[in-house]
């Protein structure tokens, strides 16, 4: 027999009701699987967090160990504490050139300051002339030698730099770059004990700044190379 009207009215509203109660279970269903990845991502932030809080700790303590608790490494000076490279002067003296003693056999004129005076036309070449012969062995390129200076202006004669007026000698390497090069071509092959006058042209000097400007005239004295 077919279904009456209310039989037919009763199934529909029973299968409205079940279909209501599936979308239903299946939006309970969304938000229980919502909460879990968001309970998950949250677990994976703090986890992270706490590796990365670990990891800057680790660090501090490394660089605490390795630098020390000052920030820097006392015994390792840094190049701002060194003598600039091709500069002429250095301000440590080298302990076993013993202040201004001299070396054996040297002349004793080695012990006053150098009357250096100016030159007159124009300087295209470096020139080395011996003022004083010394008798100890040449300086060898890769040396550190120690040296009284004066250094002057090669056409005004105005005096820039000089040991004498530091009081001390002045060390460092010599052949290897460390210095400006007409030192460095200058000074090799030298004897210890010589006193010598070096000219020396712009290009072999500052052409690029950091230092005078121009042709330039040392008196240089050897005291000592090892």
């Amino acid at each position: 027999m077919p279904a009456t009207i209310f039989e037919q009215g009763v199934d529909a509203v029973s299968e409205r009701t079940q279909n209501r109660a599936q979308k239903s279970e299946r939006r309970l269903a969304a938000q229980l699987a919502e909460q879990k990845a968001a309970e998950a991502k949250r677990r994976r932030q703090a986890w992270a967090g706490g590796l990365a809080g670990v990891a800057v700790a680790a660090l501090l303590v490394t660089v605490f160990v390795l630098v020390g608790p000052t920030g820097a490494d006392e015994s390792n000076p840094t190049a701002a504490d060194s003598p600039a490279a091709g500069a002429p002067s250095a301000d440590a003296p080298d302990p076993a050139a013993g202040g201004t003693e001299l070396p054996d056999g040297a002349d004793p004129a080695l012990n006053t300051p150098p009357t250096v005076e100016a030159a007159e036309g124009e300087l295209t070449e470096l020139v080395v002339t011996p003022l004083i012969e010394g008798t100890g062995p040449a300086v060898e390129s890769g040396q550190t030698i120690t040296v009284n200076y004066v250094g002057i202006l090669y056409n005004e004669g105005e005096e820039f730099d000089s040991s004498w007026s530091r009081g001390q000698p002045a060390s460092f390497p010599i052949g290897v770059g460390g210095v400006i090069p007409g030192w460095d071509q200058g000074l090799v092959g030298v004897t210890i004990g010589s006193r010598v006058q070096l000219d020396i042209p712009t290009e072999l000097a500052y052409p690029d700044g950091g230092g005078p400007a121009g042709p330039l005239r040392f008196v240089v004295d050897v005291l000592g190379a090892q």
